[in-house]
C-alpha cells in the first residue's frame, strides 16, 4: 500500500473526478515524509526524460527536484486533462488555493506539504509557480496566437518559470542566468510546439502564430487535414530555424552554471534540439505524424551527458 493510501480525500468540486484519485485535495494534510514519497513517485512514473535527468542531480536536490515536478505534473493536468474547460478552470483555482495555503504554512495537499519545505529552503517566491498557472488558464480561454509575440508571452509563462525555479534550487537568483534559462526553455517550448501541431489542434489550440500562416500562405484547413503541403513545409522550416536560434542564445548557460546543473542544460538542450532534427529528417511534414526521437538517440544523449560529467 502506498504511504498517501490511507488519506481520505474530499474534492472542493467534482472536476477532480476526471483525474486521478490521487490528484484530490485531502481532507488532513499527511506527514512531511509520506508527502515526499508522493512527489517522488509522480515524477518517477510520469516522465521518463526527468528520471533519466535526476541521475545527474547531486543526492541533496532530488526531493526537492522531485516536489517541483510534481506540483508541475498535476497543474499541466489540471489545465490539459479534464476536457472541460470551466472545470479546468475551477480546479485550477482551488490548486491555487493550496499554493496559497503552502505559502502560509496551512497546505494539506502532500504536493504542497512537500514543496513547502522546498521553498522555505530555497526562497522561491510564489510568483514562479503563480505563473504556471496563468499559462494553464490561458489555455482554456486562448486558442490563438496572432504574433510570435503573443506566443512568447504566453511562453513567458508556461515555460520559463520552470527554469526560474530551477536555478533557485541551484542557488542562482541573477538575472543574468534567468534570462539565459528564459531561451532554453521558450526554445524547448517551441520545438514541442512544433512537434505536436496535429496534437494540439485536435484540442482546438494552434500555437504557430497566425501571422506565418499568413505570410506562408498555410490555412487552417490544412492543419485540420494533415495535408502537408510544400507551402505547410516552409513554413516549419523556417518555424525550426526560429527554435534554433533561442537555443543557441541559451546555450551560454552551461558555463556558468555548477557542472551538475550544467549536464541536466545540456541533456535537454540536446534533447530538444533533436526533436528540430527530427521535424528535418521527415523534411518538416510534421501533420498526421508525429516526429519522434528513437531509443538509440535518447540513449546516445544520455552517454553523452554522462560522458561529459566524467571528463
Amino acid at each position: 500500500m502506498s504511504s498517501t493510501a490511507h488519506l481520505a480525500t474530499v474534492p472542493v468540486s467534482t472536476g477532480w473526478s476526471a483525474l486521478p484519485p490521487e490528484y484530490a485535495i485531502p481532507a488532513a494534510a499527511p506527514s512531511l515524509e509520506a508527502a515526499r514519497e508522493y512527489c517522488r513517485r509522480l515524477a518517477r512514473s510520469h516522465y521518463e526524460n526527468f528520471s533519466v535527468a535526476s541521475w545527474f542531480l547531486p543526492t541533496r536536490l532530488r526531493q526537492h527536484f522531485f516536489n517541483l515536478y510534481a506540483y508541475c505534473r498535476i497543474s499541466d493536468d489540471l489545465g490539459d486533462e479534464v476536457g472541460d474547460r470551466a472545470a479546468a478552470l475551477q480546479l485550477l483555482d482551488e490548486w491555487e488555493g493550496e499554493l496559497n495555503a503552502c505559502y502560509d504554512g496551512k497546505p494539506r495537499h502532500p504536493v504542497f506539504v512537500a514543496l513547502a519545505e522546498t521553498v522555505r529552503v530555497f526562497e522561491i517566491p510564489k510568483q514562479e509557480f503563480a505563473d504556471l498557472l496563468t499559462a494553464f488558464r490561458q489555455d482554456q480561454t486562448v486558442t490563438r496566437y496572432e504574433s510570435l509575440g503573443d506566443l512568447l508571452g504566453y511562453c513567458r509563462n508556461s515555460a520559463n518559470p520552470v527554469g526560474h525555479l530551477v536555478l533557485y534550487l541551484c542557488g542562482y537568483k541573477d538575472d543574468e542566468r534567468q534570462l539565459l534559462s528564459d531561451y532554453t526553455c521558450t526554445a524547448l517550448q517551441l520545438a514541442n510546439f512544433w512537434q505536436d501541431v496535429t496534437a494540439d489542434y485536435a484540442k482546438g489550440r494552434i500555437y504557430l502564430p497566425l501571422e506565418d500562416l499568413r505570410r506562408f500562405g498555410v490555412s487552417e484547413e490544412e492543419i485540420r487535414d494533415d495535408r502537408n503541403t510544400s507551402a505547410f513545409r516552409e513554413m516549419m522550416r523556417f518555424e525550426v530555424a526560429r527554435a534554433r536560434e533561442w537555443f543557441a542564445q541559451g546555450l551560454p548557460l552551461v558555463l556558468k552554471v555548477s557542472p551538475e546543473l550544467a549536464v541536466d542544460i545540456e541533456l535537454f538542450s540536446r534533447g530538444g534540439l533533436e526533436i528540430l532534427n527530427a521535424i528535418e529528417r521527415q523534411d518538416y511534414a510534421v501533420l498526421g505524424r508525429r516526429p519522434a526521437i528513437s531509443k538509440f538517440r535518447k540513449l546516445a544523449l544520455v552517454a553523452r551527458a554522462a560522458l561529459g560529467k566524467l571528463v
